[in-house]
Order: C-alpha cells, then structure tokens, then sequence
C-alpha cells in the first residue's frame, strides 16, 4: 500500500466515524439508519477502500456500540462479507449504477448476521428484526447511490486511493 492509499483509507474511517457519531442514537438498534454506511458504495468505484470502511466499521462499533463485543464480531463481520462479495461480483458487473445497485442489495441481505447480533445480545426476534434493520440499510444504502455518484463526478473517487 502506498502513502495515498493509506492516507485515503484514514480520512474514510475518520468521516465513517463522525457521520456515525451524530447519528448514534439512530445506529444501533433493531432500527437503524445509519447514514456512514452509504460510504459502502464506495466500493464499486476502488476496492482499495475497504480497508477504510472495515476501519471506520470496527472504530465506530469499538467507540458508540452499546454492544462493543457483539458489534465487533457481527458489525465488522457483515460490513466484511458484503463488501468481499461485491468486490467478487463487481469483476462481472459493467456500469457503475448496476454496481451500486447490487451492493445495495448485497449489504441489505447480510443484514441477518445484524438480526443475530440482536437476537444473541438482546433476544430481539430474528426475523422482524432482520427486516426492520434491511429496510433501514436499504434506505440509507439507496438514497446513498445518487449521493455517491454525484460526488464522484466532483471528486473520482478511482483515482483517491
């Protein structure tokens, strides 16, 4: 990894954390919309910044979870596998809108391992909460695609790290 990727990659963690730190309150429940994770889109442009996301993930849980242990296994775990999994099917994907939409997708769908978590820590049933926290990333994760794109064209996001 060079200086620009490293650096890159700790500005995305730094930003993942402040966006998710005032939204806390709204971030770790069976209903969650948190806004940090629309960065996950960021993926489909440069499969470098998981390294950043997966960071401001572990940081984020390690900082404001109210279940440290759990959030660090199963919230880093399901940001992990989504992200590996669009990266892999990214390499079949043209066209950066079907990208973001698989991904979208994707990180809704993992949501199970969060319905775990809760269902583990806070005995919350898992099937309703496995829809209640998709719907809140589906909706974060698609209002995030236009978002993503647009900034893009400002920034190229390719080219960052």
């Amino acid at each position: 990894m060079n200086i620009k990727t490293i650096v890159g990659n700790a500005i995305l963690a730094a930003l993942y954390i402040a966006v998710s730190a005032v939204i806390a309150p709204f971030g770790f429940t069976n209903i969650q919309f948190r806004i940090s994770e629309m960065f996950n889109h960021l993926i489909v442009f440069n499969k470098k910044y998981i390294f950043g996301i997966i960071l401001g993930v572990f940081l984020t849980n390690l900082f404001f979870s109210p279940m440290v242990a759990y959030d660090l296994i199963f919230g880093v775990g399901q940001s992990l596998l989504a992200l590996t999994i669009t990266i892999v099917s990214s390499r079949y994907i043209k066209g950066i809108w079907t990208r973001m939409a698989v991904n979208t997708v994707v990180f809704t769908v993992t949501m199970f391992l969060i319905a775990i978590e809760l269902n583990l820590a806070l005995g919350f049933p898992f099937l309703f909460t496995w829809l209640t926290v998709a719907i809140g990333e589906f909706v974060v994760m698609a209002v995030g695609m236009p978002v993503m794109y647009f900034v893009n064209k400002r920034v190229n996001f390719e080219k960052m790290v």
